[in-house]
């Protein structure tokens, strides 16, 4: 059953790119360093289908928003909402892990590491890391945007 599943997806991800517009989107998300197949199928599946008109929508719709509490003067952030789509919330926070891993030159991972040392922090940091991928990622996907320092595979 699983290898009937993932045949599917490998047909789709080498159909021919004008023929299918998820399998053209896979095609230029499976070109960076760090996403396989697995990740841009998922990410084509379960975000790309959706319109949005702005970062903010992409990130609410993932769930990976701060999730605020105000209560008279008393304002603070809670952490994320959870309030979206938890394939897709859970798919980025893993991205996040690999795209540290193998774009360790890229603005992105520079700016994560700037900012976090060990422990939980890092734990927290890695949602916002997250975000802004997914944003990055919808960006690329909209409008060919690449993310300053993304390494292509050769």
């Amino acid at each position: 059953m699983i290898r009937a599943v993932e045949a599917q997806r490998d047909a789709v991800v080498e159909a021919e790119p004008a023929a299918n517009e998820d399998g053209r989107k896979i095609q230029h998300l499976v070109r960076f360093k760090a996403i396989g197949p697995q990740f841009a199928t998922v990410l084509v599946g379960e975000v790309s289908h959706k319109k949005f008109a702005n970062r903010r929508q992409v990130a609410s719709y993932a769930g990976l928003t701060p999730s605020p509490f105000n209560s008279g003067s008393l304002v603070r952030e809670q952490g994320i909402s959870k309030a979206g789509n938890p394939r897709a919330r859970t798919t980025m926070i893993e991205m996040a892990w690999l795209w540290l891993r193998y774009q360790p030159h890229s603005a992105l991972s520079r700016w994560f590491h700037e900012r976090v040392g060990t422990g939980r922090v890092r734990r927290i940091t890695i949602v916002a890391l997250a975000r802004k991928l997914l944003i990055a990622f919808w960006r690329f996907l909209e409008s060919g945007l690449l993310p300053d320092g993304a390494e292509l595979k050769a």
